[in-house]
Order: structure tokens, then C-alpha cells, then sequence
């Protein structure tokens, strides 16, 4: 009898291997005239990927017709569950169980948000074992629709947007539900050619170097699908900023797709002004060229004149940033993702003031990490485990590799 039951023990546990589906990869490719990254959805339409954004949307296909999700429905409360500041509040009424559902879909550059209905589309890509494609699968995924005027200052020949927050209608929970996979994504985002995005977990690609990934808790925060993280100081080539850890957990950390450049508000950007000025100015002494300083190029603050700026490779010569996050880690930077280069011959310092935020205010996040200081590092969104795993590549191994 027992062996028996062990016989059906099996079966069942094989049954339910065999039930869990592979995680989904899809290519992604950077727009060099906007800075935002693309990913191809279907039929040669591609989305915009935004790490904030909590809904996946698109320009309507003629043919499609709105699902059938009334008003009051959980799903239409999901996808009303971040509205985006400005956008009309949702509300069904008194008709709510007649009432189809109306989502607020909103561009990520512009802030301009539309109202639409949601419908059911494909998501074509590839599953994979964590080394190659295995095999092309159409994923079902539900989107809001959104007219062409939503598209303005998005890439040429994207439809829409695809976001990747935590929150139950984004492309990774959907994906999660649809293939029965982790609701984890590992994100890498290329500084030229191809990146990648893998839905859905492991196995992880470049495991002679992804099996010491560094992980940090990803942390929520009320009102927000977004992916924060805390930070314990700012230090400028080994050098702590004059920044407190409380005025840096005041409002936190968070990751965004949707500028090339960090964001911090006032009272870190000025201290860190001063530790990168210092700390760029003592470089000569150490067999570094003299940066020479130029007319500065909005919104940049600190730009240099290229031919003053020694190479190495990691980029422009100039002093090391490092965030010392929660757990003991640091994510350095190099002058391949700290500099940015605005026109011929002059690079500036990516890094800029929050406008219209007061010092301290811990309704705005302390610093706001853009696209391309998450550029050719693996990042590991695991919203299961609540915890963001990130790795620099070497120089010789890029995300397309």
C-alpha cells in the first residue's frame, strides 16, 4: 500500500512540474533619440517598457473589441488601482453593474493620461531555459486602449507601454498568472545593441556571474505601484556624502525607465555637488587629465569638455559613485553610467535637481535612479521574495552576450 502511495506521490509531483510553465524572453532594444527602451509585443508593434508604470496600453487594433469587464468588477479595480496624478478619478456610478470597465492609461514622458477600455491581446515571445529561446508562445494579456495622441515624445513605432511595477495588471504579474511562473523579472537594459527582459524567474542567464548577485529589499510604498529601495549613504570615490541616512529614507529610492539621468532632490543634490567637484578636482594628482568645465547644457548642471576627460574603460575618467543600499551592498557607478554625453564634445554629470520639490520633503523620493544608471547591470525584480538583485557586467560581456 505504501508503495502504492509513493507511486501516486510521484505522479502527482510530475503532473505539477510539468504543469509550471518556462519563463518568457523578449529582446530589448534602446531608442537613441528618446533614451527609453523598447520590447517587441506583436506583429512587428513594440511597448515602451516602464519600470513604474502599473498597466500595460496600446493604441486600439481596429478589429479588437473591448472585453467584457463590468465596472465593478476586481480586475477593472486593478486596473484603477494607481492612477496617475491628474488623471480623472475613476467611479462607476450608480449603473456600476452595467457600466463596462474605463481604464486611465498615461504616457510616462508626457504625464498625459486618456481614458479607455480594456481588451485582450498577445503578447509573442520566447520561452527559455536560462541559456537560449526554447520555443515561441503567445501570452495573453489584458491592456487598456489609448488613443494615438497618447504616443507623443515615445519612440517611432512603439504602440504603448508595457509596465513593469508591482501591481496585478503590469506585463510581469500578468505573464506570472498566464505561464504560471514567479512573478519575477530580470531586467537588462543595454547601452547600444540588445538587451534582454525574462519574465517569470529562473534559471538565470550568465551564471558564472549572476550566482553572486548582490540583493537589496525592495520596498513598498503607499500609493505607489513603483520599485523603491533604501539607501544608506551617497560616497564619492570612497568619500561618504554629507548626507544623512534619514534625510535619505525620507521618500526613498526609485528605480525609473523613464529618464536617462537621476533625479535627487535638494537637499542630496547639493551635497553631492560638492563631494564630485571636490573629488574631481584632486584627480590630476593622481595621473588623471585636468577636467575642463563648460557652459552647461539643461538640465545638467556639471559639464565637461570631452577632450579633457580621460578614457578608461569604464567610460570617462571621473570619480567613482557609489549608493550604499540596504544590506550591506553597493551599486558603483563608473563614468559609463554617472556622465551623459549631450553634443559633440561636451559629456555632463547625470545626475540633477528635483524641481518644484521643497528639501526634505518626504512626499518625493530622495533620489530617483534613471535608465541609464541601470545600464548593462543585471537587475533581478523578484516581487515574491520582495528583493532586488543587481550585478554590473564586466566590460566584455554585454547585455546581448
Amino acid at each position: 500500500m505504501a508503495r502504492v502511495l509513493l507511486l501516486v506521490l510521484a505522479a502527482s509531483l510530475a503532473a505539477l512540474a510539468s504543469s509550471k510553465g518556462l519563463p518568457v524572453l523578449a529582446p530589448v532594444t534602446k531608442d537613441t533619440a528618446t533614451s527609453l527602451y523598447t520590447i517587441p509585443f506583436h506583429d512587428g508593434a513594440s511597448l515602451v517598457l516602464d519600470v513604474a508604470g502599473p498597466l500595460v496600453w496600446s493604441t486600439c487594433e481596429g478589429s479588437q473589441p473591448p472585453a467584457e469587464i463590468p465596472c465593478s468588477s476586481p480586475t477593472c479595480l486593478l486596473s484603477n488601482a494607481y492612477p496617475a496624478p491628474g488623471c480623472p478619478a475613476p467611479s462607476c456610478g450608480s449603473d456600476r453593474h452595467d457600466k463596462p470597465c474605463t481604464a486611465y492609461p498615461s504616457n510616462p514622458v508626457t504625464g498625459a493620461c486618456a481614458a479607455g477600455s480594456l481588451f485582450h491581446t498577445k503578447f509573442a515571445a520566447n520561452t527559455t531555459d536560462g541559456n537560449k529561446p526554447v520555443s515561441e508562445v503567445n501570452v495573453g494579456v489584458l491592456a487598456a486602449c489609448a488613443p494615438s495622441k497618447l504616443l507623443a515624445s515615445l519612440p517611432r513605432g512603439s504602440t504603448g507601454v508595457a509596465g513593469l511595477a508591482n501591481s496585478g495588471l503590469a506585463l510581469p504579474a500578468q505573464v506570472a498568472s498566464t505561464q504560471k511562473v514567479a512573478n519575477r523579472f530580470l531586467l537588462c537594459l543595454p547601452t547600444g545593441g540588445l538587451g534582454v527582459a525574462i519574465f517569470g524567474g529562473g534559471p538565470l542567464p550568465w551564471p558564472q556571474f549572476t550566482q553572486s548577485m548582490d540583493y537589496t529589499p525592495l520596498v513598498a510604498k503607499g500609493g505607489s505601484p513603483a520599485h523603491y529601495i533604501s539607501l544608506k549613504s551617497i560616497k564619492v570615490e570612497n568619500t561618504r556624502v554629507p548626507v544623512s541616512e534619514r534625510a535619505l529614507a525620507t521618500g526613498g529610492v526609485m528605480l525609473s525607465t523613464r529618464l536617462p539621468y537621476v533625479l535627487l532632490r535638494r537637499d542630496v543634490y547639493r551635497p553631492f555637488v560638492g563631494a564630485f567637484t571636490k573629488a574631481l578636482a584632486a584627480q590630476p594628482a593622481n595621473g588623471a587629465p585636468v577636467a575642463r568645465a563648460v557652459k552647461p547644457v539643461a538640465p545638467f548642471e556639471l559639464c565637461y569638455d570631452t577632450k579633457s576627460l580621460g578614457n578608461n574603460l569604464g567610460g570617462y575618467w571621473v570619480p567613482n559613485v557609489g549608493l550604499a543600499v540596504d544590506g550591506g551592498s553597493d551599486w558603483a557607478m563608473t563614468g559609463k553610467n554617472s556622465m551623459v554625453d549631450v553634443k559633440p564634445g561636451t559629456a555632463c554629470v547625470a545626475f540633477v535637481e528635483m524641481k518644484g520639490v521643497e528639501a526634505g520633503d518626504g512626499r518625493a523620493p530622495a533620489v530617483i535612479l534613471g535608465g541609464a544608471q541601470m545600464e548593462d547591470f543585471v537587475l533581478d525584480f523578484d516581487m515574491e521574495k520582495k528583493r532586488l538583485g543587481f550585478l554590473r557586467l564586466p566590460h566584455f560581456t554585454g547585455c546581448g552576450s
